[in-house]
This record gives C-alpha cells, structure tokens and sequence, in this order.
C-alpha cells in the first residue's frame, strides 16, 4: 500500500491535487497500520485523514461518531464522491439495520459510521470480528477526557477496540485538546506508541471581533445587512432566548429558525435540514446545535453570550470558513453573561465546578483582551505565533501599551520563587505583602519577592497576569491545583533580556468597519458567484441534499474568478474530483458561458473571459483576421487567444495557421533558447523571418507535445 494511490484517490473522489500540511503524514502512518492521534481545527481536513485511507485499503474502515446529524451529512458527501459509505444509528428501524449489516458481511462498503453506544451494545464488536476491519477512526475523541470540555462517560469504555482489535490500526480526531486532554486520548483509548500530529489551530481566514453586550439587536441587523444571503449561526445560552431572537429577526424580514435541546427531534431535524440545505440564512441556536453539522458554507458565526470557555468558543466559531473563505466570528461580551454563567456553572459537581469556573475565567480574559486575538486563542493550545495576526478587532484598532517588563520580572520571579507551586490569588497575594494564612504557612513571606509589587492593586495585578497568560509568558496547571508555571518565554524575560509591552487599562473604542465600494470586476464575480450558487441550489434540492455537498463555496468561488468552460480546465478547480464533473460538470460549464455571453452582450467586460469570446467566435467559422475585426481587437491578440485555448485543451487546429516547416524552423530556437523564453528573444534568434504571432503558435504546439 503507497501513498501514490492515496494521492490518486484524493484527485478521483474529493477533486483535490494535494493534500493539505500533515494529512499525507497521517495517511502514510495509517496505511503502515500505526496508531494515529490528529488534533487539527475544525475545517482543517480531518475527515479526509481515514476516508483517503478507507478508499484504498482493503477492508472496512468503522467510524465512531457521537453525533447523527454529522453521520448523515458525511454519508451523503462520501456517496454523491462516488465511495459507498453508510450509517447505523437510533433513528433507523431494525430492517435497515440488518440491510446494511448485510451490506458490511458482503464487502460492499468501505466506512460505515456508528455511535459509541451501537459499537457496545451486545454483540456489535462479535459482528465486527466476522468482517475484515482495515481501520477504526474515533472522532471527536476529546469526549474520552474527564479534562476535556465536552467529557461523555460512555467514550471511556471504547478501549475495547485495542482489546479485541490488537492489529487493527486506531486514528483518534479531535478539533479541540489542550495537552492534558491528549495525553488522556491516548492512555484511555489504549493506543500502541501513536504518533500524535497537531496541526496549526490557526484559522487565518476567520476575522475575529468582540464588541459590548449593549445594543446586541441592533448590532445584528446591521452585521446581516453587510452578510446578506450568507448563512451562519447565532449562539445563545438559554432556550427561550433562540426562539425570541429568532421570531424578532423573522418581524425585521430576515429568514430565521431556532434550534435547542428542549424541541422534539423532528422540530430539531426540520430547523437543521433548512440550515443545511440554504433554505434558512440563520439559525440561532444554543451549543446544542453544530457539532458535527458538516456544512461548509457557513460565513459566519455570532456569540449573543459569552461562552463557558475557550475549548467551546473555537470549536463553535470554527463551524464558519470550513471551506477556506473569509467569514466573521463576533462575540458579544458583558460582565452580566459572566455572572450569569459563573451561577450555572457552580451547581454542578465541586471538583468539575473548579475547573470550569477556571477555563471560563480563561474566557473572559480573551473577550477582555488588549493584544491579538489569534495569538492568545493560539497560546490557548500551546501554539506560539511570531507576529500579530492582522485579521481581529484589535489588530486593526490597536489599544496603548507600555513597557511591562519590570511588571512582568516581578511576578515571573515570584512564580520561579513559590516553586511553579502557587496559583493568581496567591501569588497576587505574595507580590502585594500580604499575611494571609495561606503566605505565611508556605513561607513565602521569607522569599525574595515578597512585597515587590505592592504599589500595584489587586485588580491590576489580575490584569497583567492574564495578559501574561495570554501572551504565553506562564501557563495554568489545571491538574495541579491552577498553579502557574513558567514557560521557555518567561525564562528569556528573566535572563536574556526580552522585552515585554503591556496595555493601559483605557476602555479601547470600537472602530465600525467601513465598506469601501468594490471594483467592477468583483462586483461581475459576485454576480457569477451568485448565478453558481443559485445553479447549485437547484442540483441539490433535485437530488435532495445540501447544496455544499455538490460543490463548497470556495469551489465556487475558484470557478467564478477562473471560469472554466471545457473538461481540462473545469477538472483544474480544485474541489472538482472525476466522479463530480461527471455529474454536475456541463451545468455549470454551461451557467459559466451563458453569464459570460450575457454580460459582453451588456457591454462589460468581463475579467479572464476574452479568450473564451474568441473561441465562441472560432467555433462559428470566422477566421482571426474577422474575429479581430469583429472584437476590434489586434490580430496578434486573437492568435494568442487561440494558443491560450489549444494550451487549455480547446478544440483549436493551430496547424491552419502554421505550416509544418515553420514549425520547425522555430522549433529549433525553442530549444535552444528554452520554452519559457520570450517572444521578442526568439524573434531576434530567428533573424526577425518569422512574425510574433506565428512564435506564440509554436510556444504552444511545443509546450502541448512537450507537456510543458
């Protein structure tokens, strides 16, 4: 088993030339039968990671997913890709059951996804052991971990599978680990010496923005009117707040649902289903609705609350963008959602409660943040990044800073001094003097800090250190009663000199985005945007499945800015695998042409389109000399319009214009001088004989002939 067949099975079933950073890794380690853990953001590939290897190795892959919707969603995607996949779950009877158990028995499947529950029940892992399993893929393994934010009880008990299954190679995904939860994936799953891959949880595409909890109605409104048509999800942290908010956007015209864990499951699947299938624009919802809902189309994603930490809030904001294109996550934030939250987190139990009272504080810290929001959500994970990000509210509208440094050696050498051993209250405690008991029977009265930053409040105190938190200069030890701990940062602020800026406690001002008026060609790209997006709409409800599973937005997107219009280059898009252009290639190759025709008709021009015009003309028999006459365009032009298109696989016949001892000829300074030389050089080589025109026709016979 070689990674070239992986490699062809990206191109034939997904449309992909490549995989994306680590996922070619992951395969390679897979197809050698190794145990895998992949910690990588939502949208950043995962699913690909086990459905490549599916594909190629012999055998079943068995999928265990907690969530329904996303089985159905990846079912439906892997089956319009042209991979025979299935599910088994509670929402199916008996008999389709036992059919697609028949199914397994026969070999005729390639990932079947089931729920922890259906794996274990009685005699599930007995079926199994009667099929040739080639790979078990545990998703959303952060639910194994009692330190994970989203722990289930049952997902423990999946160490089952190293037990019977002791050859059988186990890949465990997750979006969202900070280190105690993978060491935890990895010793509750009993994998065999795994490989761990952690990918970059940089969402760069996503822009990051925190604006007050005041006004939050009118705020929205006006978010939806620059986001119009695009869908996306409100998250909200009561029940009743999803329905009035969403009956209050519905009087304001706006095309809205709720989603929350209190309606029936067919209330539930009728909201969801609209989402999905671009019905609806907005969902407002409470956590309750997203995990593993696999569209990937969503352009944004709003925090009406503030939520309960930062584990939530990523995985929740990373179900915008998942196709790579630029989509917004703003978040509301009030001390009032604090409280309020701090007040449903303290009825739980105490040792739980403390852990979560911990990591909303985290949560709080970044919505009160006055440094990039990419570099403390990234530290979060224990990912550093080099600069600022560029593409966040405070980016863009930086507060006041100081130098800190001073601020920040006093509290590092305290931390250094109390042995790693002491956590915020503490330690504040320390640097401002005080005699509490807890000081005064660990002696830390006797160290050399005690006292050092008396001058300093405890409010301010609790500020700079969570900017330090944030920054990466110490990390919070939540298994080790919250102490603080230094990092490989905070020992170059205590002995190599590094600087350290801090903000002034000033209420930083909110700068309104300004939109600035696109240029023509865009607004022309939008338009055949919308025009595939519409083409798409309609295929999807025909075949009865969410429209991203014909094609995602960025895929759209490409063949908007690129417009292909014949198999060689439809096939280039990336996202346009075989199977997919079989399907659903001539539709929109034909909605590409028709915009085009439609809009030189109007007497606009349309950007990377003027060859195709050309072609058109061709097509009808007119010769370049009319065809230039015609576009009032140079001759040469229409030449190298028609080289272009042969180059483009075109059915061009360049050998009327160029006879076969021409081509020679300048064949000969082709090879002498290279094929990515330039006209005027070969036009010089070749004694100024032969016309411009007749070269660039050479270029492109040499270049097809040569696969150049």
């Amino acid at each position: 088993m070689n990674i070239r067949e992986a490699r062809e099975a990206l191109k034939l079933y997904f449309g992909y030339e490549r995989f994306r950073p680590m996922q070619e890794q992951i395969i390679t380690n897979i197809l050698n039968k190794k145990d895998v853990v992949v910690l990588m953001p939502t949208g950043g590939g995962k699913s690909i990671c086990y459905q490549v290897p599916a594909v190629v190795m012999p055998g079943l892959c068995v999928v265990i997913s907690p969530l329904i919707a996303l089985m159905k969603d990846q079912v439906e995607a892997l089956l319009t890709n042209g991979i025979q996949a299935a599910y088994i779950n509670s929402s199916q009877s008996a008999e389709q059951q036992y059919t697609i158990e028949n199914q397994c028995l026969n070999g005729e499947l390639k990932l079947l996804y089931v729920s922890p529950e259906k794996l274990l029940s009685a005699g599930f892992l007995s079926f199994l052991k009667r099929i040739n399993i080639s790979l078990f893929a545990v998703d959303e393994a952060h639910c194994i971990s009692a330190w994970g934010h989203d722990f289930r009880p049952e997902y423990t008990q999946l160490r089952a599978l190293k037990q019977q299954f002791q050859t059988t190679p186990v890949v465990a995904l997750t979006a969202t680990a900070d280190r105690l939860t993978q060491k935890d994936i990895q010793e509750q799953l009993w994998l065999q010496n795994p490989d761990v891959f952690v990918a970059s949880f940089d969402r760069p595409n996503i822009n990051l923005m925190v604006k007050p909890g005041k006004d939050r109605f009118n705020k929205i409104t006006e978010f939806l009117e620059r986001h119009y048509k695009q869908p996306g999800i409100i998250y909200c942290l009561s029940r009743k707040a999803t329905e009035s908010l969403a009956n209050k956007l519905k009087t304001q015209g706006y095309n809205a649902t709720y989603y929350h864990a209190g309606m029936s499951a067919q209330q539930r699947s009728k909201a969801q289903e609209a989402f999905l299938r671009d019905d609806v624009q907005v969902v407002c919802a409470t956590v309750a609705f997203g995990m593993g809902i696999d569209k990937s189309n969503v352009r944004w994603v709003i925090h009406y609350n503030l939520p309960k930490n930062i584990e939530g809030y990523y995985q929740e904001i990373g179900r915008a963008g998942r196709d790579g294109a630029q989509s917004d996550a703003l978040l509301f934030y009030s001390f009032a959602d604090v409280m309020n939250m701090r007040n449903m987190l303290s009825e739980g139990d105490k040792a739980q409660t403390e852990l979560q009272l911990v990591k909303l504080e985290r949560m709080q810290q970044f919505a009160e943040a006055a440094s990039c929001r990419r570099r403390i959500l990234l530290q979060y994970f224990g990912e550093t990044m080099d600069k600022d990000c560029g593409n966040c509210d405070i980016c863009r509208n930086p507060p006041t800073t100081f130098d800190g440094t001073l601020i920040a050696q006093k509290a590092l050498s305290a931390v250094a001094r109390t042995q790693e051993k002491a956590n915020i209250g503490l330690l504040i405690d320390v640097l401002r003097g005080s005699r509490s008991s807890q000081v005064l029977s660990a002696g830390y009265d006797k160290i050399k800090t005690y006292g050092a930053g008396r001058d300093v409040s405890t409010m301010d105190w609790n500020r700079y250190l969570h900017q330090m938190l944030n920054a990466g200069l110490l990390e919070l030890a939540y298994d080790q009663n919250y102490a603080l701990k230094l990092t490989d940062q905070s020992r170059q602020v205590l002995f190599e000199g590094k600087k350290v800026q801090m903000v002034k406690f000033e209420e930083a001002k909110q700068q309104e985005e300004t939109v600035k008026p696109r240029p023509k060609r865009e607004v022309i790209k939008d338009a055949l945007f919308d025009k595939l997006r519409s083409l798409r709409k309609q295929i999807a409800d025909e075949q009865n499945v969410p429209p991203y599973v014909v094609f995602n937005d960025s895929t759209l997107q490409e063949m908007a800015a690129e417009k292909p219009t014949n198999r060689i280059t439809m096939l280039a898009i990336s996202g346009v695998g075989a199977q997919k252009y079989e399907r659903y290639g001539d539709a929109f190759i034909n909605a590409i042409i028709s915009f085009v025709t439609e809009e030189q008709a109007k007497g606009n021009k349309v950007k990377g389109a003027t060859h195709l015009l050309t072609f058109e003309a061709y097509q009808q028999g007119l010769s370049p000399e009319q065809i230039s006459i015609q576009r009032n365009l140079n001759p040469v032009t229409i030449y190298s319009h028609l080289a272009t298109l042969y180059e483009q696989g075109y059915a061009v016949n360049l050998s009327d214009f160029i006879s076969k001892a021409e081509y020679n000829v300048i064949k000969k300074a082709i090879e002498k001088l290279g094929a990515d030389s330039k006209l005027k050089d070969l036009f010089e080589m070749l004694g100024e004989q032969y016309e411009y025109h007749k070269i660039r026709l050479a270029l492109a016979i040499y270049k097809k002939q040569n696969s150049i």
